[in-house]
């Protein structure tokens, strides 16, 4: 029944995430935002919703083990696992100059959050922090966006939210659609968080490891199902705007909600471990990206390889 409850969870998670995103963004277009602001924001958040609801349902529930874990091992998962399978089925070039902004901001959002757990606390003042942090982001990547329209990045938020369907022409429909999405989404994240804490009790691990893997990969499967149909339509660049995209929402935006609503502490297996498997996959990225502008088979495999390592490492260790 636990199992049950987590598969359950997830499905219910992934269910309320798409009603969400669709409602909000019917809504959203017929208040007349604009495709480049809606990819900035609904796009990015929408899909980082199963991870959010599950880390502030996790620290309501005292587990910070699954609350911090759940944004670690996503952010590991969506760069190794999902950057790299996105990779392994369709090699694509990389602007180095598009790349530039977002790499940096994601490798300092890393940092930032290593920074704040080797506090071992995730307080409320570091979520202010973190939640200025990403508004900030939005803001200037909006106002330079919007100066340069055909700038990869735009072209790539705008394509993104494009994309989104149209959704409910009735604006009380759209209404409707965004409130149930978010219910689906709490009742979603209580089932798989009620479930993961149980499983981690009965198999005899701590919650961290629950967080880190099957709550952590069970969230990330929105990001997964993008990224993946993008490299089979041949358009794997995508993959990457979608892995840097959520993993600066995951650590700035769900880190910092979490702990602006309840701070949590920072578990030491995370502080002596994980953080930095999270720092070296940022940096493999980067490395692979602008070395030759590319990111090819051979480098999707190693990191794929890394991420099946990184599991059996955390297996061993359980």
């Amino acid at each position: 029944m636990d199992w049950l409850s987590i598969a359950g969870g997830l499905v219910v998670l992934t269910l309320g995430a798409e009603i969400l995103i669709r409602g909000a963004t019917a809504l959203a277009r017929r208040f007349g935002v604009s495709d480049l602001l809606i990819g900035l924001t609904l796009v990015g958040f929408g899909t980082s919703t199963p991870e959010l609801v599950s880390s502030v349902q996790a620290a309501l529930m005292g587990s910070p083990g699954v609350a911090v874990g759940n944004v670690v091992g996503s952010n590991i998962a969506n760069i190794l696992f999902i950057l790299g399978i996105s990779a392994l089925i369709t090699p694509f070039a990389v602007d180095r100059k598009a790349f530039r902004r977002d790499g940096l901001v994601v490798l300092l959002a890393t940092l930032a959050a290593i920074g704040v757990s080797l506090t071992g606390e995730f307080g409320r003042l570091a979520g202010a922090v973190f939640l200025a942090a990403i508004a900030l982001y939005i803001a200037y990547a909006f106002m330079t966006e919007r100066r340069a329209p055909d700038s990869p990045e735009a072209e790539h938020h705008k394509a993104e939210a494009a994309a989104l369907p149209e959704g409910p022409k009735s604006p009380a429909l759209d209404i409707l659609m965004a409130v149930a999405g978010l219910a689906l989404l709490v009742v979603g994240a209580k089932f798989l968080v009620t479930g993961a804490i149980a499983v981690a009790a009965k198999l005899g691990v701590s919650e961290t490891i629950i967080g880190l893997t099957i709550v952590a990969i069970g969230t990330s499967l929105p990001e997964l199902v993008t990224s993946v149909m993008a490299a089979m339509r041949g358009k794997s660049a995508l993959a990457l705007g979608n892995v840097i995209g959520s993993n600066i929402y995951n650590t700035l935006g769900i880190l910092g909600l979490t702990a602006l609503i309840h701070p949590v502490a920072a578990p030491a297996e995370i502080i002596r471990f994980d953080n930095w498997v999270m720092l070296g996959a940022t940096l493999l990225m980067i490395l692979f990206v602008t070395t030759r502008n590319q990111l090819n088979r051979l480098e999707g495999a190693v990191m794929a390889a890394c991420y099946v390592f990184y599991l059996g490492w955390l297996a061993l260790n359980a």
